[in-house]
């Protein structure tokens, strides 16, 4: 879709697009409201913005609309062109359920471009974190999230 087609969208449409880059009803209500942008670059700037005004609980929310990076089945399936190894997979897993046990939420990172290993070594740092610190990670994480699907919704 153009800009110009999401700057024209009714309030209901734009308001699923933008849920479907961000699990987060109020950020997707904001960014309807911050509508026309004027560039792409604008609405991502916005995405960040609004992002980094929301409380606590929007951003449980947005979250919870991830798949688990634990999932056997996701894992095996995203990493099967790179024949991640079984043990670095149930490492993932395994590490992955202590990891939800520890924080009240996903492990969030923007896999896009990591191999399994990489996630395993941000997981193994990141579990070390307190709740605090580890609520920013996946925070930053969320928002880069966002807007690789915002360029996608562009695309």
């Amino acid at each position: 879709m153009t800009l110009d087609e999401l700057n024209m969208l009714p309030r209901e449409k734009v308001e699923a697009e933008f849920k479907r880059c961000c699990g987060s009803t109020r950020w997707a209500k904001e960014m309807a409201n911050l509508r026309p942008f004027k560039s792409a670059n604008s609405l991502y700037v916005s995405g960040d913005r609004t992002w980094l005004t929301l409380s606590e609980a929007d951003w449980m929310e947005a979250f919870s609309h991830h798949p688990r990076i634990g999932d056997g089945a996701l894992l095996e399936q995203k990493f099967a062109v790179e024949s991640a190894s079984r043990a670095t997979l149930d490492r993932l897993k395994a590490l992955n359920q202590e990891y939800e046990k520890r924080f009240p939420h996903v492990f969030l990172i923007c896999a896009t471009g990591k191999s399994a290993d990489e996630m395993l070594k941000n997981l193994e740092m990141r579990i070390k974190n307190d709740p605090k610190h580890e609520l920013s990670n996946a925070s930053a994480e969320q928002m880069k999230i966002t807007r690789i699907r915002l360029e996608k919704l562009l695309s």
